[in-house]
Parts: structure tokens; sequence; C-alpha cells
């Protein structure tokens, strides 16, 4: 493994590219009290499958993990792994009703206080085809490497009040999301960064941020980022 301490290019936001806004920003404002991290704009781009990226939402506990999913799941989000412990601490996974795949974890296996809807990070984590050609794509574009676990994973360092970015090999992310690998189609996911604009290889396209026209309402832990 490897570490670097640096300054960071930094992902604003990812916009989700939806048949719906006005559904699928309701669904995120009601059922996870996302900010404007997460924007929308409509799109009926062909997606079949896995579209080969997951969200994160990293809490401090299980009872908010809890929280989250069964309000997900209450707002018309699918299962697709029920939250349970395991070695690296307590998580589930949903599927939004427009597609997205979100992760809801926490590295603690205790609760230490009442649960809150309280978002510490967010997670983009794309699935590459060669996670050691694409790592050496960012790099190239100025993103600084904050840890790297050889060509398995590798995490770039972001400012702490915006969305965090890793790369994993797309058939493990599939596993770890609880879906087949198999996919065509757009991503359907467009990232906001002072880094942009460009397309990576795996096709991820990235714009350069400008201020949001219509964020959600933020929930009070990301309001004060």
């Amino acid at each position: 493994m490897t570490s670097v301490k640096a300054a960071a290019a930094a992902i604003t936001s990812v916009t989700l590219e939806v048949p719906d806004p006005a559904a699928a920003s309701a669904f995120y404002r009601d059922a996870l009290g996302l900010g404007a991290q997460v924007r929308f704009r409509a799109s009926e781009a062909p997606a079949t499958g896995f579209r080969g990226f997951t969200l994160s939402l990293v809490v401090s506990q299980p009872s908010t993990v809890d929280m989250l999913i069964g309000g997900a799941l209450d707002a018309g989000a699918t299962a697709l792994k029920p939250a349970k412990k395991g070695f690296w601490g307590y998580g589930g996974v949903v599927c939004a009703p427009d597609g997205t795949i979100w992760k809801v974890a926490t590295s603690s296996k205790k609760d230490t206080g009442p649960a809150t809807r309280q978002i510490d990070d967010i997670v983009l984590l794309l699935g590459a085809a060669d996670v050691a050609a694409s790592k050496r794509f960012y790099v190239e574009r100025g993103l600084v490497v904050a840890r790297s676990f050889g060509r398995k994973y590798v995490e770039f360092a972001t400012p702490a009040s915006h969305v965090k970015l890793a790369l994993y090999g797309r058939r493990a992310l599939a596993r770890d999301a609880g879906v087949p690998p198999e996919g065509t189609g757009s991503h359907r996911i467009v990232i906001a960064s002072d880094a942009g604009p460009f397309t990576d290889p795996d096709g991820f396209a990235w714009e350069a941020a400008t201020p949001a026209a219509r964020p959600i309402a933020a929930d009070a832990s990301l309001a004060a980022r």
C-alpha cells in the first residue's frame, strides 16, 4: 500500500441522468437527506444491467445505516444486500428507483447514540476494466493518489467537504454491490470537478464544475460542510 499527502482536485458534485428529475430529487431529499453534492438532469440514454459505478454514504453508526436504508426502501428503493455486520463494519446496499446503486455503511459495529440522518462522507466508486491504467490516466490529469492497493483499488485525495473518489475493478465492484457485472450503454452519471472536462478510459464523463442551478435541500450535516 502507498500513501501520499498533497493538495487535491475537488469533485463538487455528481449529476445523475434520470428519466424524471423531480421524482429523483424528491426521493434523495426525503429518503437520504442529500444535498447539492447530488444533482439531476433528464436523460433517456439507453442503459442495461450494471452501470459500472456505485455511490456510498459513510455514516457514524449502525442505527444510522438502518435508518437511511429503511427510509430508502420505504420510498421505493430495492434491497440488493441487507444491512449486516462484516469484517470491516456494518452496511447494506440498495438500488434507488432511478437505478443508481447506493451503499450505506459505517466502520463502527456498535451504536454510540441515537440514530441521525448525518452523513459523514459521500464516496463515488468507479468500476475500472484496468485499475492501473485508469489510475495513470487520472494522475496525468492532476489527481493525487491517497491510497493504492496494487491493481485492485485506488483512492484519490479530495477536500473533506466534497465527494470522495476511488477506483475498483468492475467485477469486484459489482460483487460488492450484489449485482452481475454485465451491463451496456450509458453510465448515466456526470462528474463535476475542477479537474474536468474529459472522459476516462471506462467512459465516465467529467465536466468543469459550475454552480448548482437547482440543488435539492441539504441535510444539516452536509449543508454545514
